[in-house]
């Protein structure tokens, strides 16, 4: 997975930012994010920051652009609570998390219908030819 220093800073990145998030920007078009992930590369110069945003498609790429606008921002604010020499470039990537979990919501709710006609046929259902089609051992008189 990389080193433990990348993994340190990482999680510290991701704390940074969310407690920054948590106190709000200057700006309306921030809705409500969670940093899911942060992950730094190996010579600790860039860090990718995973969010998600609650609320519809409108919500997320209003608060992709806030954040992408704030970048700077965090940048420096993250810079002077790590204090590291290189402050890592911040680069924000929303997490396809609630798309593919609504995707997959979606699927299972068809899944489950179909599963509800099919019961609906079955119970309806009369054998084609004997209840029970088992050949059994004649019995001995």
């Amino acid at each position: 997975m990389g080193s433990e220093r990348q993994a340190r800073m990482a999680d510290r990145i991701r704390v940074l930012i969310a407690e920054r998030l948590e106190k709000g920007l200057r700006d309306p078009r921030l809705g409500f994010v969670t940093i899911t992930d942060v992950r730094v590369t190996g010579d600790l110069q860039h860090a990718s920051v995973f969010f998600t945003v609650l609320g519809d498609e409108q919500a997320r790429n209003d608060s992709a652009a806030a954040l992408k606008a704030a970048t700077g921002l965090l940048r420096s604010d993250v810079g002077r609570q790590l204090g590291v020499r290189l402050t890592p470039s911040l680069e924000f990537i929303p997490d396809a998390i609630p798309e593919n979990a609504d995707h997959i919501a979606e699927l299972l709710r068809e899944a489950r219908e179909r599963d509800e006609s099919v019961a609906g046929l079955a119970s309806s259902a009369k054998y084609a030819g004997d209840a029970d089609p088992y050949v059994k051992p004649r019995e001995e008189e």
